[in-house]
């Protein structure tokens, strides 16, 4: 038997598809958790790698099943990509393999789009629906004179309920393949980017936080590289017998989010 928390913490780190979501619905117990979490004065934010809904329409959706979520209570990959970029690259020019919410964000955030590749400081790879050789024509050429390449999120599918769509690690392993450059930095789950986006939320110290995720290479491993306690719950992604062999070890297993409460 895997163990579950035996007390609560100050603060809960909820991954969002697979572990709260699942398409267009709460998975069970997901919202009588959070409710129950918050009613004794804990801290909730959430989570995602997906870029192609802004934190606003993630606030909107969890409020629409019953989670009441304002947009500063999620972290998404597209926002952390962002305060890097502000960081490394102000105002830089970008080619952007991603789809219209990330395209959208990056451009309020001030930064300038091209596709003439001798213009472009960096190319943004990301979860692309709309990837076609064209784009990838372009990253090509932008990369090979001298554009830096950056991504969103390196998951290879992303949950739905029928099973999975292809995601930012298919984009980014078709520029590295044609290019031979390997991205540079990848801001999402599981770098120290998002935790660092986390923890300017809670503002609380790593040992008063729970991070709740589905996936061992992304969710997990990020807790234990950053010191913070971490539960899989396996509604998602990860199996009991991919948990068994695998060497990325949680804090906890829930069968459910509602392990979560001792």
């Amino acid at each position: 038997m895997h163990p579950t928390p035996n007390h609560l913490y100050d603060a809960y780190i909820f991954d969002l598809d697979g572990t709260v979501l699942l398409g267009e619905a709460l998975l069970s117990s997901a919202g009588d958790t959070i409710a129950y979490l918050r009613s004794t004065g804990k801290k909730t934010v959430f989570l995602s790698n997906n870029p192609t809904h802004t934190r606003q329409e993630y606030a909107d959706k969890l409020t629409r099943l019953g989670v009441p979520t304002q947009a500063k209570e999620v972290i998404n990959s597209s926002v952390v990509m962002i305060d890097f970029l502000k960081r490394i690259l102000p105002g830089g020019c970008l080619f952007v393999v991603g789809e219209t919410p990330l395209q959208e964000e990056l451009l309020q955030a001030g930064f300038i789009f091209s596709n003439d590749a001798d213009r472009v400081d960096a190319v943004i790879a990301s979860f692309d629906r709309t990837f076609t050789y064209r784009k990838l024509q372009i990253a090509f050429d932008a990369i090979r004179a001298g554009a830096r390449f950056f991504a969103t999120n390196a998951d290879r599918y992303c949950p739905v309920p029928n099973g999975g769509e292809p995601d930012a690690a298919a984009m980014i392993a078709a520029i590295e393949a044609c290019t031979n450059v390997q991205v540079e930095v990848i801001v999402g789950k599981p770098s120290h980017y998002m935790v660092e986006a986390i923890l300017g939320v809670l503002k609380l110290p790593v040992e008063d936080c729970l991070l709740v995720g589905d996936r061992l290479e992304t969710d997990i491993l990020m807790g234990i590289e950053n010191g913070i306690d971490t539960a899989l719950t396996l509604t998602g992604v990860t199996t009991a017998t991919v948990l068994e062999v695998s060497p990325i070890r949680p804090t906890y297993v829930c069968q459910s989010l509602l392990d979560l409460i001792p």
